[in-house]
């Protein structure tokens, strides 16, 4: 194996280990946000109590999510160097304003989100939860905003020649604007804000199957289930433009997405398949003239298939098939769970469906699945460039790093990141197990003279 695949499979793999915590620290303060503002609105106790139990949850999260992404700026400098040379002057300005906008409203508020429960005033510990939100937002709008600039660079000039070039924006707002990066921000996020509802279900339905913290666990659920639908809906919309762009801006990535080799008429699409690269075809079931309509609005407009792209800059299409449909299977699964669970929710049938409040615990796992393949998907498919249309991957590897080094970066990172893992999955599985219960508190503490006031209980 050359340099070049190890580099490759090293910042996969921190890059994917990374992408676990972040989308639940943001979808998390989503539902912190809604959660404490009721508690604002109503007083009522059991919004405080909930909003307490989530916050340890963030911290965790964001905790992992803040250690984790620390390695990949190294990865740059280590691995990357060329790479980095030549985008210095973009990400420089991407990362500066993620550390003003975002890590100084993160480190300024999170102490009194959370600890300062008792030491300020109830609306004072809203706003740091919101900030706190804000700043985890912020975080991740302006890191896609550098990789969306990597998928469709604009308002830039190559300055130098050789191994001195490089790229110098000439437009901030231009390069922030980049045709790609508002499509992109809007589809993350609400992949982040489902990841966090999907955890809210799961927990929910585990109380519900174990007859532990109903008061609690119904009241997450509501949220949980009410946030998860409108969020799947709004997705569907977004990943309709979103893939408009890729079609318009990466035809060739569209093309490994959807696996279309012969560019004609009334493009079908392929719902799920294998694709056939010695002969070049995708055998699987397909809707006729379906993709032209989705792409371009009309049964036959063609959409650019692999016949007009030279075989030299056509990414990995197996790959990228499959990663983009396992994506889209994922939404499907999110829209059964959540919809069968407001189904039964709104019947007052659903603490007694055993199968449906299974299916909603492990819908946790839905949405991280569909957030991994979706980088995949993102990020496979731009290849063979790492700045599309101007910097080859090949070409941004460090020079002085040696195979053997990187295989031993690889090994030392799988051992560390499951370690890591475990401890996450400990710790959430014990704060989970211990519920929203505090110091010696139990149940009946937390819940005496709440029940008339509790939503959705008797």
């Amino acid at each position: 194996m050359d340099v070049v695949f190890l580099s490759r499979i090293q910042f996969a793999l921190t890059s994917m280990f990374h992408y676990i915590y972040p989308p639940l620290s943001i979808g998390l303060g989503l539902v912190l946000v809604i959660v404490e503002g009721m508690y604002i609105k109503t007083k009522n106790p059991l919004y405080k109590t909930i909003t307490k139990f989530w916050v340890k949850v963030f911290a965790l999260t964001f905790a992992l999510g803040v250690a984790t992404g620390l390695v990949q700026v190294f990865g740059f400098g280590t691995n990357w160097a060329r790479y980095s040379r030549f985008v210095g002057d973009v990400f420089g300005s991407a990362l500066a304003a993620e550390g003003i906008f975002a890590f100084f409203l993160e480190a300024g508020f999170l102490g009194v989100m959370l600890f300062g429960w008792e030491k300020v005033s109830a609306k004072m510990h809203y706003l740091a939860t919101i900030l706190v939100t804000l700043g985890a937002h912020f975080s991740a709008i302006w890191i896609v905003v550098a990789n969306s600039w990597m998928q469709t660079p604009t308002a830039y000039k190559i300055v130098g020649t050789g191994e001195d070039a490089k790229a110098i924006v000439t437009d901030f707002w231009g390069m922030i604007f980049n045709p790609t990066s508002v499509d992109r921000v809007i589809h993350v996020v609400l992949g982040c804000w489902v990841a966090g509802s999907c955890l809210v279900l799961s927990v929910s339905a585990y109380y519900f199957i174990k007859k532990i913290h109903l008061p609690f666990a119904r009241v997450s659920m509501k949220i949980g289930l009410i946030t998860t639908l409108i969020t799947l809906v709004l997705q569907l919309i977004s990943a309709d433009s979103t893939a408009r762009g890729v079609a318009k801006n990466q035809p060739s990535k569209f093309a490994a997405m959807e696996g279309v080799y012969e560019t004609k008429p009334g493009t079908p699409i392929t719902l799920f398949g294998w694709v056939d690269e010695k002969n070049e075809k995708v055998v699987g079931v397909q809707i006729p003239k379906m993709l032209s309509l989705l792409t371009s609005r009309d049964l036959e407009t063609p959409v650019t298939g692999f016949d007009q792209i030279p075989k030299d800059e056509r990414p990995p299409i197996q790959l990228t098939f499959q990663s983009y449909h396992i994506m889209v299977m994922m939404w499907g699964l999110m829209v059964l769970a959540a919809g069968l669970g407001f189904f039964f929710w709104w019947k007052k049938k659903l603490e007694k469906s055993k199968w449906t409040l299974r299916l909603l615990m492990i819908s946790v796992l839905f949405p991280q699945i569909a957030n991994q393949v979706g980088w995949i998907t993102a990020e496979v498919g731009r290849q063979p460039w790492i700045v599309y249309g101007l910097l080859k991957t090949v070409d941004g590897v460090s020079k002085s790093i040696q195979a053997p080094q990187v295989v031993g970066s690889i090994i030392m990172f799988i051992v560390i990141y499951c370690l890591l893992f475990g401890l996450f999955i400990f710790l959430l599985d014990r704060k989970i197990k211990h519920g929203p219960v505090e110091g010696g508190e139990n149940d009946d503490a937390i819940y005496q003279n709440l029940a008339p006031s509790i939503p959705g209980d008797k």
